[in-house]
């Protein structure tokens, strides 16, 4: 009995001092309307996939064709983005990995549709890159840096 009672003193001593309520605190700034818009779970986050663009196994050196291609991947690039299905892009330094950059696809719901997505892009499709694909949860925020990226260019790849 002398056990029960210490147990319940104790438990209502650290109920008292706070430590056994949640770490989870809620978000006086929280806008509902536009979490919803962007499509944020609870924690203003959701799913995107990570597309880490690597050379190729197309060794070529028609350049005609090297250049075709890669004008088409920055097309293809600005098409995207429009469509709202991209929402980074970018060259990655040089590296042992033979990564060259990355994409971040938005509003895609599985990894066929972005592999589909992908073979969009003639640089791909030629083989001059090459790309592996992983899931990756981030901040539903993310696509909101899109409008001032375009204001802050001065000259269009």
């Amino acid at each position: 009995m002398k056990n029960i009672i210490l147990f319940l003193l104790l438990f209502s001593v650290s109920l008292t001092f706070g430590q056994t309520k949640d770490t989870i605190s809620s978000n006086p700034n929280y806008d509902k309307l536009l979490a919803d818009k962007l499509g944020g779970d609870d924690y203003g986050m959701k799913s995107y996939f990570l597309v880490i663009l690597k050379t190729g196994t197309n060794n070529t050196t028609d350049k005609e064709l090297i250049n075709q291609s890669f004008r088409g991947h920055l097309d293809n690039i600005h098409k995207l983005v429009k469509e709202e299905k991209l929402i980074v892009a970018g060259p990655l330094g040089e590296n042992k990995l033979n990564y060259r950059g990355i994409f971040i696809l938005n509003n895609i719901k599985t990894v066929e549709e972005a592999k589909k997505l992908l073979l969009s892009d003639p640089a791909i499709k030629n083989k001059l890159l090459d790309y592996d694909i992983v899931s990756w949860y981030g901040s539903a925020a993310l696509p909101e840096y899109l409008p001032y990226s375009d204001k802050i260019w001065k000259l269009k790849p």
